[in-house]
């Protein structure tokens, strides 16, 4: 079974935004700061996080184990266009029918992917299959948000319970994992306007490691692998990181084995 981890993260939609609120003229610092005070003017100035269908992905990270094999890496490459992250993820579901791991994936993640992969004409009939091409399909599928074909992780251990949901970080630090490490996803935007999108990516990869690392620990308490298997796989792990040879994945993995 393939198991793919996935987490993105996103800029507001500068294009939907000047169409929608009639912002042209602006430059994109200036739009997006314009829709963020839009949004703070709808919700009584509690939050200025855009409505999901406004934000733009910057970054698609994913985490694909096989039964042999682990690997992490950043989808397409820093210049790529949202239309290529979007439909490279998509494709890979379409090629590989895996099973779908993420921490709130259901409530961000993937319906922001919906409204990209709309907005850009992408298909992905194997995705939104329930059944009527596939029958196999009719009771575990993407889209129902109690079928196993996709574990958002918050959502399962929060027991769907919205009060119950936990910042990956905090569980991730909780567990002894690195969580977060110098960057957050408030900061994506700046980054972006800087230009550093390798930093973006980087950044990603982390939370997706983190969030693998979870599910791993999650297969443990749910009785679905032993304590071995578990060793295993984090070892596994641990030498992936140490043969990819990156600055960003050996801070992570010095920050993991100090906290150990």
């Amino acid at each position: 079974m393939n198991i793919l981890v996935f987490d993105i993260e996103t800029i507001p939609d500068i294009a939907s935004g000047r169409r929608l609120y009639g912002l042209d003229g602006l430059s994109d610092k200036d739009t997006a700061e314009a829709m963020f005070k839009i949004r703070r003017q709808e919700t009584d100035n509690a939050s200025d996080f855009l409505r999901l269908h406004l934000h733009k992905v910057a970054a698609i990270s994913v985490v694909l184990a096989t039964r042999d094999n682990v690997s992490v890496w950043s989808l397409g490459a820093p210049e790529s266009p949202e239309s290529e992250l979007v439909q490279r993820f998509f494709d890979g579901i379409e090629k590989y029918t895996p099973t779908l791991v993420s921490w709130n994936g259901r409530g961000f993640d993937l319906p922001v992917l919906h409204y990209r992969s709309l907005l850009h004409g992408i298909q992905a009939p194997r995705y939104w299959e329930t059944g009527d091409e596939d029958q196999g399909f009719r009771w575990n599928n993407y889209i129902n948000r109690f079928h196993q074909r996709h574990t958002d992780l918050m959502d399962v251990l929060a027991g769907y319970e919205f009060r119950g949901a936990a910042p990956l970080d905090d569980i991730a630090a909780m567990l002894g994992f690195p969580g977060k490490m110098g960057m957050s996803g408030g900061k994506v935007w700046e980054r972006y306007l800087a230009g550093d999108i390798e930093a973006i990516r980087n950044y990603c990869e982390t939370d997706v490691l983190n969030t693998y690392l979870v599910y791993l620990r999650y297969l443990l308490i749910s009785g679905r692998n032993s304590e071995q298997g578990y060793k295993q796989a984090c070892d596994q792990l641990k030498q992936v990181l140490t043969d990819e040879d990156k600055p960003h994945l050996a801070a992570f993995l010095e920050a993991w084995e100090s906290a150990e």
